[in-house]
Parts: structure tokens; C-alpha cells; sequence
């Protein structure tokens, strides 16, 4: 029976669980433990604010700046109505509906843990606009990554309460009007709550899991992909061999150069005459500078796996301890400089790529110059090259890390932030043009195996090849590239 069904519970909520839940299109439930934590937190706070005269941060007080500026019961509500509406000051482009579904799952999972003092309806609530993909409008800019998300966050929230827009069915539409089609009614936030939504670093995270999303499909296809160049430029394997990695024990070293020798173990190529000495470091240090980005995007998957489980509002209301204490944890460094190190490896990878693309069109060991027939009168994949050289160049810009800048915002109160945000946005189209790189160092070696037929390469790499050429033909003559290139593009599968 086709699973339909994710439950939310306190268990740790996996990467590969959020690509499953979104691949196979999955409802969210919380478990029965997880309602009885934000039950029992939420009647928690509201008994220590009815018997309590205590001034706690944004629950009975102004918000950044503003926290000594004590409100009065009555207004409570109203005080967390007015944060989101204030806050909701994005701009810039429109964020993609998959990024504002996974910022909706990530945030009902981490108020799930009980300690945010949110009603129960509340999370209920979001669960509804994401069983329904009723996504709210998002904007790519207003985040500083410190005190959460707040803006891009405040976006969401204003769809709880009726305000802003929403994408629905493929269509732009007044949040009020949407909820309205299914009798929803708005949600009167309560104290705390505003600032529970608001609060947590869900922008920074959506971006960061979309990215190691798609990253964790394109490894794989960096494998083959640079195995198949090393085959058809007629490299020695001996950097390949197991005992030089012994040595120089990375892990991501030695595991990518135990996959290229397994895809390429079975190749006819192997044993060609006439092979260099040494090759050229984009094709012989492949375990080196592919491990390494390797390792990053390991380190990566344990620190995104942290933050996606994590409390990361403010103030923490800890029930059987009898605490609220007011923190930090909506500071986004630890995701930001995670990020900014991630887009460093990803860009190393694609200008490793473009390297070989290089030398494959060189002219050299026997392939003709730009890898087409009768050169000169046909230009063949010269420009392609400068395609990937373009994305790389601006792959380079894009690795200044942004987690190294801080404005002094909110009259000074919040005087250091991570800009996480910007670290996310800038993360993601690294990966985007990572991909680009990599269709273009496919079609490139492809058409260079074609020069080394009848001989053939391993039996892994021959079937990718079969494949490939059903869609993506042999380059006779010059042609329009760009189509060939997008469908090289969409060849290669990096997750939605």
C-alpha cells in the first residue's frame, strides 16, 4: 500500500525524509506525543503569565529595541498580530513554491518539539497550508539571518492571519479568499506566538536543504561524469590506485577514487597505447579536489540535520523546568558559514569540470580540435567552453562568503548578524550553475567518445551513454547548442 503519511513526531526528521515527504507528495500528522509537548507547553505559559507579574522578552514586551517597552495584558494579542504584519518587509524576487513548502515543514517541525508555547492550532494550522499547498508569497531579500528570519518568516505568517498572498493551484490569490474556499478560518495569534513564527532560521535552512538536495543527486553524476572524461582524454588510473590514498587518509578522497575505478574497471580503454606520463591535475587529482568538496558536503548534511531539529526562537519556554529564558539560537552562524563553505566546494567542483571540458577540446591525444568534424568550416564545442567558463567565473564571485559581513540593526540591540539568508540564496545558484557546468563536461565527453569508437568504455558508463544519446544526438555539424545543451541539462536528474 502506497505510503501517504508523514507523521511528525520528536524523532529526528531526516534530509531524505524531506525529499521523500516532497517526491511522493506526503501529508503531514503530528503524533499523539507531539501534540501532548505543545499542549502542555502552551497551558505552561499561559499559567505563568495569568499568576505571574514577570516581564518576559516579546511575550509582554516590545520586540528587539523596543524589549523594555513593558504591554499590558489586553494587548497582548494584539501585539503579535502588529509584529507580523511590521515585519513582513521582503522584497525582491519571489522565492520558489518548493522553498516555501519545505521553510512550512521545517517550521512545523520545530515547533513540534514543545518548546516555542505556540497553541496546538497554531501548528495544526500550518500543516493545513501545507497539506493543501496553499504557499504563501515569499521574497528572496529582508533577512539579516539573526534574529531569525523575520521577514521571509513574517511573509508565511501573514497567511495564518488572513494578510498577504498565496500561491494556489497555479494561481495568485488573496490568502483570505483562499482560506474562504475551504471554510478555514483565520487564526487569532496569542501571546508568544507572533514571535514564535517569526523567530527561527526556517529561510536559511529551506534554502540550505534544497541545495543538498539537489547536491546529493549531482555527486553521482560527478562520478560519471569526470570517468568518462578520464576515459576518453586517455588517462592512466594509476592516481586511482587504492594504496596512494592509504597515505593521505581523507575520506572523500578515497571514496571518490574507489567510484572511478569501478566505473571504469570494465573499459576498453584502459589498456590503450600511448598514454602520457602523467596527466593534467583536472583529471589526475579528481580524488584530491572532488574528495574534499566531498567531505564539505558531509559536514554539511550533519549541520543542516542540527539546525532542521533545532529550536531556534526566542524566548525558550521550558516547561519542567519552569524557565523562560530569553537566547540566541535564532542567530544563523552555524548554518551561514556552513553554507558559504558548501558554495566554495560546489564552485571547485564545476571549475575542475571546465578544466577538462579545456583539454578535451584541445586537440590533443588524438581527438580533433573542438571535437567535431572538419574544424574551421564547423566551430564545434569552442563556445560551450566559454559557457562554462562564464558560470565559473561567476561561481567565483558568489563564494565571497557573506557569513564574514554584520549591520548593526533594531537601534544597536542586534549589533551582530550572520546574514545567513544571503548565504542561502547565493549557495543555491552556485549549485544551479554547478549543474550546467556538469551537462556541458557530459556532452563534451560524449561527443569525444565517439572518436574512440569501435573501442568502448565500461559497461556502466556504455548504458549512460545509450540513454543519453536517445535524447542528445552526435554533433556532426554546427548546430544551435543551446537546445542541446538544456537537454543535457534535463538529462542529468539533480532533483526537482
Amino acid at each position: 500500500m502506497k505510503e501517504t503519511e508523514f507523521i511528525i513526531s520528536p524523532k529526528e526528521l531526516s534530509l531524505l525524509a524531506i525529499k521523500r515527504i516532497l517526491s511522493d507528495k506526503l501529508s503531514l500528522k503530528l503524533s499523539q506525543e507531539s501534540i501532548l509537548r505543545i499542549e502542555k507547553n502552551r497551558n505552561y505559559l499561559d499559567q505563568k503569565l495569568k499568576n505571574n507579574d514577570e516581564v518576559f522578552y516579546g511575550i509582554n514586551t516590545g520586540f528587539g529595541s523596543l524589549c523594555n517597552e513593558v504591554i499590558s495584558p489586553s494587548e497582548l494579542k494584539e501585539l503579535q498580530i502588529n509584529l507580523v504584519k511590521s515585519h513582513a518587509c521582503g522584497t525582491g524576487d519571489e522565492i520558489d513554491s518548493v522553498i516555501v513548502k519545505i521553510m512550512l515543514l521545517i517550521k512545523i517541525n520545530v515547533l513540534s518539539l514543545g518548546y516555542s508555547g505556540v497553541h496546538l492550532k497554531t501548528v495544526e494550522k500550518l500543516i493545513f497550508l501545507f497539506n493543501n499547498d496553499i504557499l504563501p508569497v515569499v521574497f528572496e531579500s529582508g533577512s539579516l539571518g539573526a534574529s531569525g528570519d523575520l521577514a521571509p518568516l513574517a511573509h508565511i505568517s501573514l497567511t495564518l492571519i488572513g494578510e498577504g498572498e498565496v500561491n494556489y493551484k497555479g494561481s495568485k490569490m488573496n490568502s483570505k479568499d483562499v482560506l474562504d474556499l475551504f471554510t478555514e478560518p483565520i487564526l487569532e495569534l496569542d501571546s508568544k506566538e507572533g514571535l514564535a513564527l517569526l523567530n527561527g532560521t526556517q529561510f536559511m535552512s529551506a534554502y540550505a536543504t534544497y541545495s543538498f538536495l539537489k547536491l546529493n543527486s549531482l555527486f553521482e553524476w560527478v562520478h560519471k561524469i569526470s570517468a568518462l572524461s578520464l576515459d576518453v582524454f586517455n588517462c592512466r588510473l594509476s592516481p586511482f590506485d587504492p594504496k596512494a590514498h592509504l597515505v593521505r587518509a581523507f575520506k572523500g578522497q578515497t571514496i571518490c577514487s574507489q567510484k572511478i575505478l569501478s566505473l571504469l574497471e570494465s573499459s576498453e580503454l584502459l589498456n590503450s597505447e600511448n598514454k602520457s606520463v602523467q596527466d593534467p591535475y583536472s583529471f589526475r587529482c579528481i580524488p584530491q579536489v572532488h574528495g574534499a568538496s566531498f567531505d564539505v558536503f558531509k559536514d554539511f548534511e550533519e549541520k543542516l540535520t542540527i539546525e532542521i531539529n533545532s529550536v531556534t526562537d526566542n524566548p525558550i519556554v521550558f516547561d519542567e523546568e519552569d524557565e523562560i529564558i530569553s537566547a540566541g539560537n535564532f542567530h544563523g552562524q552555524p548554518i551561514a558559514m556552513a553554507m558559504d563553505f558548501m558554495a566554495i566546494a560546489a564552485a571547485e567542483l564545476g571549475s575542475i569540470s571546465e578544466r577538462r571540458v579545456y583539454k578535451l577540446i584541445s586537440g590533443t591525444r588524438g581527438l580533433p580540435p573542438f571535437l567535431i568534424n572538419n574544424p574551421g568550416l564547423n566551430s564545434g564545442f569552442m563556445i560551450s567552453q566559454y559557457t562554462a567558463a562564464s558560470l565559473v567565473s561567476k561561481n567565483k564571485v558568489l563564494c565571497h562568503p557573506a557569513s564574514v559581513d554584520s549591520i548593526e540593526s533594531s537601534n544597536g540591540q542586534e549589533d551582530h548578524v550572520s546574514m545567513g539568508s544571503i548565504s542561502g540564496v547565493k549557495l543555491l545558484e552556485v549549485v544551479k550553475n554547478l549543474h550546467r557546468i556538469l551537462s556541458i563536461e557530459l556532452l563534451t565527453a560524449a561527443q569525444g567518445m565517439e572518436f574512440r569508437r569501435p573501442r568502448k568504455t565500461s559497461v556502466e558508463l556504455e548504458n549512460m551513454l545509450s540513454t543519453f544519446r536517445k535524447g542528445v544526438p552526435y554533433i556532426e555539424k554546427d548546430v544551435v547548442m543551446h537546445y542541446i545543451m538544456k537537454k543535457t541539462e534535463d538529462f542529468i536528474s539533480d532533483w526537482k
